[in-house]
């Protein structure tokens, strides 16, 4: 009379470990290409900083707004690309977006090389790991319901950018800048959190999607990542001058 009931919960926890570990390479090729994005974004910023005339270019020009708007455009337009169009677009425009955060980084590893404080550079790395890092794994591994926070968390980024354009354009206040980049670092510390969980919830066992939504996921996480080491920077740099 047991062995069948027995046979069943083998099947099941089969069928859980089946999920636990598809769910594991899932959410490791989302890491692995956000990794690879910000690998790629350093380096390239590295190599157009290292071009003095190239930086004076695009700091006097307005190249570093339409990188802006670039960044901004492709946040807006790639959910549906990447979840609906080819592989091939899905990947242009995550490594496109990798490519523009480069060029709109440089300038400030140029000012903080020029200074003498790259070591803030590093500093400022390790510190958006740790916080990026923590709040990933809590958004993993919470049991609570992150969903809630979204429309919260749209709002704040969406005010959070335009008091950033404003203060650039018109007030130029550092101490406004200290201020919205305090913020951004907090809100994007729980936009990491409520990411990390909804690419989680993506996932489902055999879906041809799974590879689209780890891409989605990473560009998601890449965004995420860099919006934080750019404002930790400028904390650092605000803090040292």
């Amino acid at each position: 009379m047991n062995e069948p009931r027995r046979q069943f919960g083998s099947v099941a926890q089969t069928g859980t470990v089946a999920i636990d570990q598809g769910l594991r390479q899932y959410m490791l090729g989302v890491y692995n290409y956000m990794a690879l994005a910000v690998a790629g974004t350093g380096l390239f910023s590295m190599l157009i900083a290292s071009n003095e005339a190239l930086m004076i270019q695009i700091m006097t020009t307005p190249l570093k707004w339409l990188g802006f708007v670039g960044i901004l455009g492709l946040g807006w337009f790639a959910p549906k690309v990447m979840m609906n169009g080819s592989k091939v677009a899905a990947h242009g425009m995550f490594w496109a977006y990798a490519a523009l955060w480069g060029v709109m980084i440089a300038p400030m590893l140029f000012m903080f090389q020029q200074a003498g404080a790259a070591q803030d550079i590093y500093r400022a790395f390790f510190i958006t790991s740790a916080v990026f890092g923590s709040m990933s794994l809590w958004g993993y591994t919470t049991k609570r319901d992150l969903s809630g926070w979204a429309s919260f968390l749209v709002m704040a980024s969406v005010g959070l950018i335009i008091a950033i354009i404003v203060n650039a354009l018109i007030f130029k206040s550092g101490m406004m800048s200290l201020i919205t980049s305090s913020l951004v670092v907090l809100v994007f510390s729980g936009v990491t959190a409520y990411e990390t969980q909804a690419i989680k919830s993506w996932y489902r066992e055999g879906s041809a999607m799974n590879e689209r939504a780890s891409i989605f996921g990473a560009f998601m996480l890449y965004g995420s990542f860099v919006t934080l080491f750019v404002h930790i920077l400028n904390i650092l740099g605000i803090m040292r001058d």
